[in-house]
């Protein structure tokens, strides 16, 4: 992988030089962030800031694709097209309409699912189908081939979901998704995916310049749920199902905080969380600044992104 170092160092100089290129253009076009009434004080203010800036990602994608232009990497750069397409019009409709709410939650996930099952019979074309979950080296238990495809699919959209969800703070899911994407560069033994890893995190360390807070530019769902729709896919095709509880924590709870918050209050009328995803509440009841609450995350993604490369080496290798 030595030879596609050049490539990651060009592609993270191009990103960085071509930001405030793209933030221009979308300040220029309106293209920018409204902000839903109920959030805190401190988030009204980012009202105007540049959406969609997850574009640039795509400079990741052309890479790996002129690099490395094999069947997995297509399929990656397919992965990441469609749910950014997703996120793109959820984007556009905020932007162009000023209206938070974007699209319906039913169109995206029905388009979601329509895709990720689409992709998921495509990867079934080119690679062996698997349906063996793997406890360690020689323990695993294998599930039906329906079932497990099923579960392929609810994974896969709910990961892109949650990882979405992780988006909420300047700065927040860049700094959690870059461990989770050096994960995958570290186990995988396809020089695609290690390829791909590697150009995305040189993709978010050039946007991270411009989204740490206070952030002069939002990837917007065209590119958090891209990012969601590859990290998910990319634990599909490792195999490394057994870790993703751990792997996805960040993740997971966000998205547990609002299924959480949503079932209790239901039940009690009472919020468990001063505000969800999470985040909003170590801002409301800690005082936590933004900045505070996104080192934290990310030093929780690299620490359980350290432990599960131990435990995929020393257990499920073993």
């Amino acid at each position: 992988m030595h030879s596609a170092f050049p490539v990651v160092a060009l592609t993270f100089v191009i990103v960085a030089l071509s930001c405030p290129v793209l933030i221009w253009g979308l300040r220029t076009l309106k293209l920018t962030q409204p902000i839903r009434p109920e959030l805190p004080a401190s988030h009204q203010v980012k009202r105007g800031t540049p959406l969609m800036a997850g574009i640039i990602l795509f400079t990741g994608v052309i890479a790996s694709l002129v690099s490395h232009p094999g069947p997995m990497t297509v399929f990656l750069s397919s992965v990441f097209l469609l749910f950014s397409l997703v996120g793109f019009l959820d984007d556009f409709r905020k932007a162009a309409f000023q209206d938070p709410s974007g699209i319906s939650g039913k169109t995206k996930l029905l388009l979601q699912f329509l895709f990720t099952g689409l992709l998921l019979l495509a990867l079934a074309g080119f690679l062996p189908f698997d349906p063996t979950i793997s406890l360690t080296g020689e323990i695993g238990f294998s599930l039906h081939p329906g079932v497990y495809a099923l579960l392929a699919l609810l994974f896969i959209v709910g990961s892109a979901n949650a990882i979405n969800f992780t988006d909420g703070l300047d700065g927040s899911l860049i700094v959690v998704s870059i461990p989770t994407y050096f994960f995958f560069f570290a186990v995988s033994e396809r020089a695609e995916v290690q390829l791909f890893s590697l150009t995305m995190i040189a993709c978010l360390l050039g946007l991270l310049i411009y989204n740490i807070h206070p952030a002069r530019a939002f990837m917007g769902d065209t590119g958090s749920l891209a990012i969601g729709g590859s990290l998910a896919f990319l634990a599909v095709i490792e195999k490394v199902e057994v870790l993703i509880p751990l792997l996805f924590v960040i993740y997971f709870a966000e998205q547990g905080s609002v299924i959480l918050q949503v079932w209790y209050y239901k039940k009690t009328k009472i919020r468990i969380f001063r505000m969800t995803p999470i985040h909003f509440h170590f801002s409301l009841k800690y005082g936590w600044s933004e900045n505070q609450i996104v080192m934290v995350f990310g030093l929780v993604s690299w620490l359980s992104t350290i432990v599960c490369l131990l435990l995929y080496k020393y257990v499920l290798h073993s």
